[in-house]
């Protein structure tokens, strides 16, 4: 029964991530790419002096992580993994939102509901696999890390694109499941631990 259940559960995860939060993954090779070159090179020509200039990552430092049990610690390690595989994404999707925000201002209602119909063939067909490959805890991180980086939450994600009977369908699912799609990320308090990984991953640290 329990496993019937964790099933459930991640195939419902799977369902609503593909229903709605792969809208907007495109050009994802060619971001990530510009996202791997951090640091760079400059040179400084002054009184006749040349000055080459690098620019380094930020360095963060931790205390030690202490774990009072070997469960803690494979929580831990698990969150690392859950957000180096959707870090990438929920940056691609905060792109391609603030750039779907700009095409969809200029169009009509009804022009913007043929948009959407064309749009998100496209990325299921392209897409699709991805999503499905994701475990329920990754589809979660999925989730937070949109709302840190775009400030809307998964259910106004939906809501917005896709309106609100869809939005308050899928809210009622995750409900069933033990989620909550109006959930907001919260980098100081409840999702600390993972801020301080995003961080550490973003540095090349971890």
């Amino acid at each position: 029964m329990l496993y019937l259940c964790k099933q459930m559960r991640q195939r419902i995860l799977h369902i609503a991530l593909i229903a709605s939060l792969s809208l907007f993954v495109l050009e994802a090779k060619a971001d990530m790419q510009k996202e791997a070159h951090i640091d760079s090179l400059a040179v400084s020509i002054s009184n006749g002096d040349t000055l080459f200039l690098a620019y380094l990552h930020d360095v963060y430092v931790f205390p030690k992580m202490k774990f009072k049990n070997k469960k803690q610690e494979r929580f831990y390690w698990r969150t690392v993994r859950d957000v180096k595989k959707t870090l990438p994404i929920a940056k691609i999707l905060n792109k391609e939102m603030i750039k779907t925000d700009k095409v969809m201002s200029r169009m009509t209602k009804r022009e913007q509901r043929k948009f959407w119909k064309r749009y998100e063939k496209v990325l299921y067909d392209q897409y699709e696999d991805q999503f499905r490959q994701m475990t329920a805890s990754q589809g979660q991180m999925l989730m937070k890390l949109i709302d840190r980086e775009s400030g809307r939450t998964s259910y106004e994600v939906i809501k917005y694109y896709k309106g609100s009977f869809v939005a308050n369908f899928w809210q009622g699912i995750a409900k069933l499941v033990g989620n909550d799609l109006k959930e907001e990320y919260d980098g100081n308090d409840k999702d600390k631990i993972t801020e301080r990984i995003i961080l550490l991953v973003e540095a090349g640290q971890l």
